[in-house]
């Protein structure tokens, strides 16, 4: 019988409560595995400390957390998410434990959000059908082609509105509730690194509407900045990392903020090479 998956951390909001289960989980996996090794493999000196902190009884510090992660050998992301727990738990600071609770419950709604699998990345060949699907979510919105088709910025043809509506609804991510069509609760999202060609056309698609925005919407109701600067190819990893996590705490805020939805925005993050290397 193969053994059982490593735990999620993703499904765990306690670093103690993960442990717990990631030890009991690694003694399946090698049943000689012990504390001492634990130990020997962070780095540390005391092999009762695992222990001490599932049980309470010991706090991580920064040193522990560090050695704890080589131990656990949690991929990059895993161990982010990790530390997060822990200064959400520990931090001195209270504007560091509010900033590591949000890390933390923005990580969790990305990886809640419904994936774009492969079938239904074609949402994402059509820029409107990602818009329409939003547009759901908002008061007064009818599944209508005719009124849809105008209220998207720029206007589609009706045609193009009922193909769009018809996808969502064969991808299950349109319902009907109450008399209403409206969004599945939920937010869709694709990998954050996703090279289908579906997910090609639909950043070309969308850089489009972000010209034709930068041109025609006036500038209350948009916004647009850019840097230029110049890059060590080792930190292109750190870069890319803090992309996603503003985008997942983006995705957190609106998902969870109050009141009543009535527009529909895109936000564009682009990160991209305008030169050459120079050696």
């Amino acid at each position: 019988m193969p053994p059982a998956p490593q735990p999620d951390i993703y499904r765990f909001s306690s670093y103690r409560t993960f442990l717990a289960a990631w030890f009991a989980w690694i003694k399946t996996v090698y049943p000689r595995y012990s504390n001492r090794v634990f130990a020997r493999r962070a780095g540390i000196s005391s092999p009762s400390l695992l222990l001490a902190v599932i049980d309470g009884q010991r706090n991580l510090t920064a040193t522990t957390t560090e050695g704890f992660l080589k131990a656990l050998n949690l991929d990059f992301e895993s161990g982010e998410y990790f530390t997060a727990l822990v200064a959400a738990e520990h931090s001195d600071s209270p504007a560091q434990r509010a900033a590591a609770e949000e890390r933390v419950r923005a990580t969790v709604r990305f990886r809640e959000a419904v994936r774009l699998g492969n079938e239904s990345l074609q949402v994402l060949t059509r820029w409107y059908i990602a818009a329409i699907h939003e547009y759901g979510s908002c008061t007064g919105f009818k599944a209508d082609p005719e009124w849809l088709a105008p209220r998207l910025r720029p206007a589609i043809t009706p045609e193009q509105a009922a193909q769009g509506l018809e996808v969502l609804r064969a991808l299950g991510m349109l319902e009907e509730r109450e008399g209403r069509t409206v969004s599945v609760p939920g937010s869709f999202a694709t990998p954050h690194e996703v090279a289908s060609m579906a997910a090609v056309s639909y950043h070309v698609a969308m850089l489009d509407r972000a010209r034709e925005a930068l041109l025609r919407i006036a500038a209350p109701e948009r916004h647009f900045s850019a840097l230029t600067v110049s890059v060590a190819p080792a930190l292109l990893p750190e870069l890319k990392r803090e992309i996603d996590l503003f985008q997942e705490r983006l995705l957190e805020r609106c998902d969870g903020a109050a009141g009543q939805r009535q527009v529909v925005y895109q936000v564009n993050l682009n990160l991209f090479p305008l030169t050459m290397p120079s050696e």
